[in-house]
């Protein structure tokens, strides 16, 4: 059965009421461990002018084999402004989730998760409009400050802290090679987020489903 969003909110927004919607959502997410994870989908966009080219890429786990792939371009409505991401993105990345017969049991994305200015990130908002587990992967650091030295060996993590919380980690997915910014979305918790992310890592810096989601986009976005 195909995955259905709650419709929490609308998308016409001005950028002040998208705040305001951000600073309600951020009270209804849910910290909790991940359970089984038997199925990652990894959804990631690329744009141009005029659309937003969206696609979601569903993964076995362990093995990392592909099980789906879903597509969706939405027209677009609303203008880039760091911190509100998901008003630009969140329409064509809920139709590609929505086009899914099998549900996964998380949904890596890249981007925040409560690493965010109002704990309100892509992956915890996606994973608000959907009830289900959510982990942000994101390639820079969009809030808060990575706290203490992060070795080079691959694995090394250091957290990231918005005052005397902790928020997210820095984690080097490959010796020597820059970190990425994990931070739990919604019913997930930090360590488990971590530990998906690093069980997702091949020879890239980046998780192969995250790899998968961005090249199916820039693919889609090419006609």
């Amino acid at each position: 059965m195909a995955l259905l969003h709650r419709k929490i909110h609308s998308w016409d927004l001005s950028a002040s009421e998208a705040i305001r919607v951000q600073n309600y959502l951020s009270t209804l997410l849910v910290c909790e461990p991940l359970s089984r994870v038997e199925r990652i989908a990894a959804v990631d966009a690329a744009f141009d002018k005029e659309h937003i080219y969206a696609a979601c890429v569903l993964f076995s786990s362990p093995a990392l084999e592909i099980i789906e792939k879903t597509t969706a371009s939405v027209r677009l409505s609303f203008p880039y402004i760091p911190g509100l991401l998901t008003f630009r993105e969140g329409p064509a990345i809920i139709a590609a989730l929505e086009k899914l017969q099998a549900e996964p049991d998380v949904i890596l994305l890249d981007g925040q998760g409560i690493a965010h200015p109002r704990g309100m990130g892509l992956a915890a908002h996606i994973g608000l409009l959907f009830d289900l587990p959510t982990v942000g992967c994101a390639k820079s650091l969009l809030f808060g400050k990575v706290v203490g030295r992060l070795s080079n060996r691959k694995g090394a993590t250091a957290p990231i802290q918005a005052g005397n919380r902790v928020i997210g980690a820095a984690v080097r997915t490959r010796a020597n090679v820059k970190p990425v910014f994990v931070s739990p979305g919604h019913r997930a918790n930090l360590k488990d987020s971590v530990k998906l992310v690093l069980t997702c890592i091949s020879k890239f810096r980046l998780p192969e489903p995250i790899r998968a989601a961005d090249a199916l986009s820039k693919i889609l976005k090419r006609g």
